[in-house]
């Protein structure tokens, strides 16, 4: 192992990702037989094979085991690259790549997060990934991300997490509803309401579940859509009422089309949280995003709840 060349390992790495030899080859502009034969001499270096070659390659034990590893030091290369980088252009501020995940809510003002960014360092190249909770978990303890924001903190003890911005959330109903426009309501008076309820799984849902059992309340359940999009437009065709981020449907309050109902201790706050691993020291682009997003992220991520 003491002669395991980096470019080995990206190599390896990308074609464990993308599961394809020629897809490999394409991102990493080599002829499909280059990276076959690279793959075949790593795995004649190790002594062991990384895959098994069906009509797709399909990685073995050893070569998950590998994957590991090799995704871990590939990321640590990266941080130790950035923090050079960093030294040799502190004058001019951070440069290269920030590849950062959010949840699907959060990409309503992550756009923004970047904007500024970009705006005061010019130099660096975003990448964003848009996914559900449980993928930018995975995607971040597989190294394949440098750092996530998204809500309620991770339980995964190799993640840490520091809340940065409140993310409120209310209950919304077409603007011609009997209950729109009325004062006070309690959540006794949604009882008989149709709920739009999130797909199982969802931090939302999890969330309107908590709620509902700390106030000793059932309600109806209309449908379950997947994607807050659905829901709105659901919501807005008077199909039911539903229980969404704040950040969700800033457009439509702003135009008339969604009212959100004055439910006694409504809105209910859970915390934005930057998230990244603890076995991987930020440096250069990501401590520099890092530092922002808790200077402006607050700021950034203020939303309209009336």
């Amino acid at each position: 192992m003491k002669d395991l060349q980096l470019r080995a390992l990206r190599l390896f790495e990308t074609v464990a990702t993308t599961g394809s030899f020629s897809r490999a080859a394409e991102l990493l502009d080599m002829s499909q037989p280059a990276v076959s034969m690279q793959v075949r001499q790593l795995e004649g270096e190790l002594g062991v094979a990384l895959f098994e070659r069906l009509p797709r390659p399909r990685l073995t034990d050893a070569g998950h085991e590998l994957l590991q590893h090799a995704r871990l030091m590939l990321a640590q290369a990266r941080a130790a690259q950035e923090a050079m980088q960093a030294h040799r252009d502190e004058a001019r501020g951070p440069r290269g790549l920030l590849h950062f995940g959010v949840v699907s809510t959060a990409h309503y003002f992550a756009p923004r997060l970047l904007r500024e960014f970009i705006g005061l360092h010019p130099e660096v190249r975003p990448k964003l990934t848009v996914a559900r909770r449980a993928e930018v978990l995975e995607m971040l303890q597989e190294h394949r991300l440098d750092l996530a924001i998204m809500g309620y903190p991770p339980s995964e003890g190799d993640l840490e997490a520091t809340s940065f911005a409140r993310h409120p959330h209310c209950i919304v109903a077409a603007p011609d509803h009997p209950l729109a426009g009325r004062a006070g309501l309690r959540w006794s008076d949604l009882r008989d309401e149709h709920f739009i309820f999130r797909e199982p799984g969802s931090a939302t849902r999890q969330f309107l579940e908590h709620l509902l059992q700390s106030q000793s309340i059932q309600v109806r359940a209309g449908l379950e859509l997947a994607g807050n999009e659905t829901i709105k437009q659901a919501v807005m065709c008077g199909l039911g009422i539903s229980f969404l981020s704040a950040h969700t449907f800033q457009v439509e309050l702003e135009a008339g089309r969604l009212a959100v109902l004055d439910v006694e201790g409504l809105p209910k706050h859970i915390d934005w949280c930057f998230v990244q691993r603890r076995d991987t020291v930020l440096g250069g682009v990501g401590a520099a995003f890092r530092e922002f997003v808790f200077e402006r992220g607050a700021a950034v991520a203020a939303c309209r709840v009336r």
